[in-house]
C-alpha cells in the first residue's frame, strides 16, 4: 500500500513539473498626466528614461499660457485634469496657493536647490526653473534706421520709439505680468500715467508670448512690425542655437538696465484629488533632479534651479542675466497683483 502511495505521488510530481509554466501578466503602465503651458518642452528621451524607471506613461496637457493654465487648474480642482501642473510662476503663485489646488510635497531634491527659489514654505509649490523677462530687440533694425536702442523705461514712450514695442497681456500672460511689475516696482503709484503713455506711444498688446515672439516681432519671424518685445534674457541663445548654421553672435539682444528686468520662477506642484500621488511625488522628484535639469536650458530656455545642473554653452556666451532685476516681495506680488491688473486694463482699453 505504502508502495502504491509513493508511485502516485512521484506521478504526480512529474505531470505538474512537465506541465507548461504560465507567463505572468505584464503590468500596464501607469498614466500620469502633466498640465503645463504651451512653451513646455523637454527631450523625449529623458521623458522615457522616467517612464521606463518607473513603469509610466506620461501624457502632456498644454492648455494656454501660464495664467489660463492656472485658471483652468482652479476651475477644475474638484475634479483635475492632470496629476501635475507645472509652470505657475512667482507673478501668479500666490493666486495657486490661496485656490488650495496643490498637496504638500518635500521632495528630497530640494536639497540641492538654492532658498532663493523656495518661495513657498509649505513646499506645496515647489521651484523648477528661472528667467529674466526682459525687452529684447532686433539688431538689425536699431542699426539700419541708426536708432540708439532705448536704455529705460522713459525712453520706451519717446516719439522716435512709437510703434515698436509688442508685449502680452499681464492678465493672461506670465512674461506680460511680469513687465507689469517690473513698472509697478519702478514707478510706484505713478505706474498707471507711465502706461497711458506707453499706449499713447503705440505699444501693441497680445494674448500670449508665442503670439508676440512668433508673429509679431521682427527679428523670429522676419516679418513681424514690432523690433522689441518683452520676452526673455535667455531668447538670444535661442536665436543661434536654432539657427542654421548657426551665426557668430545673436541677431537680439535684451534689454537689461537696471530695473528694467523681473526674475521670473517657475513651480510645479501635485495637484489635489490626483489617483496617482505616488508616481507624481517620482516625477516632481526627476523633475527636480540633475538629469531633467541639465535637459531645461535648450529645450525651454531656461535656467535651472538645481545647482549641480551645468549650463550649455551657449548660454554661457550669448544668454544674458539681468544684475539688478525689478524687485517686489510674494507678499506685495499677492495683495495687489489682481488690483494692478485691473487698473492696467482699464487704462490700456
Amino acid at each position: 500500500m505504502k508502495r502504491i502511495t509513493f508511485y502516485f505521488l512521484l506521478f504526480t510530481l512529474l505531470l505538474t513539473s512537465c506541465a507548461p509554466t504560465s507567463t505572468p501578466t505584464p503590468v500596464e503602465p501607469q498614466t500620469i498626466t502633466i498640465l503645463t503651458h504651451d512653451s513646455f518642452a523637454i527631450g523625449e528621451d529623458v521623458i522615457k528614461a522616467f517612464e521606463a524607471d518607473n513603469n509610466a506613461k506620461v501624457t502632456f496637457l498644454q492648455s494656454g499660457d501660464a495664467g489660463a493654465v492656472l485658471n483652468q487648474a482652479v476651475l477644475t480642482k474638484n475634479a483635475p485634469l492632470a496629476d501635475i501642473l507645472f509652470g505657475v510662476d512667482n507673478t501668479f503663485l500666490s493666486r495657486a496657493l490661496d485656490a488650495d489646488i496643490f498637496e504638500v510635497y518635500q521632495s528630497p531634491a530640494l536639497t540641492d536647490i538654492a532658498d532663493e527659489f523656495k518661495l513657498d514654505p509649505s513646499n506645496r509649490a515647489l521651484p523648477v526653473d528661472y528667467g529674466d523677462v526682459c525687452i529684447n530687440y532686433d539688431k538689425n533694425y536699431f542699426t539700419e534706421k541708426n536708432l540708439p536702442v532705448p536704455q529705460s523705461f522713459e525712453d520706451l514712450a519717446k516719439p522716435e520709439y512709437k510703434d515698436l514695442l509688442v508685449m502680452e497681456n499681464p492678465a493672461t500672460s506670465s512674461p506680460g505680468l511680469a513687465f507689469l511689475l517690473a513698472t509697478r516696482a519702478y514707478f510706484g503709484d505713478d505706474y498707471l500715467d507711465y502706461w497711458k503713455s506707453l499706449k499713447a506711444n503705440g505699444t501693441i498688446v497680445v494674448d500670449g508670448w508665442e503670439t508676440a515672439y512668433y508673429t509679431n516681432f521682427s527679428a523670429s519671424s522676419g516679418k513681424g512690425p514690432q523690433p522689441m518685445v518683452v520676452s526673455y534674457a535667455s531668447s538670444p541663445a535661442a536665436e543661434v542655437f536654432f539657427a542654421s548654421p548657426a551665426p557668430t553672435e545673436s541677431p537680439t539682444a535684451s534689454i537689461v538696465a537696471s530695473g528694467m528686468c523681473f526674475r521670473q520662477i517657475e513651480f510645479v506642484g501635485i495637484l489635489k484629488n490626483t489617483p496617482n500621488q505616488t508616481l507624481a511625488q517620482k516625477f516632481v522628484d526627476f523633475m527636480l533632479s540633475q538629469q531633467f535639469q541639465e535637459d531645461m536650458p535648450l529645450n525651454m530656455f531656461v535656467y535651472p534651479v538645481n545647482k549641480n545642473a551645468p549650463l550649455p554653452e551657449v548660454f554661457k556666451n550669448f544668454a544674458q542675466v539681468a544684475k539688478n532685476p525689478a524687485a517686489l516681495s510674494a507678499a506685495e506680488i499677492a495683495s495687489n497683483r489682481d488690483t494692478w491688473i485691473e487698473a492696467w486694463t482699464a487704462a490700456m482699453k
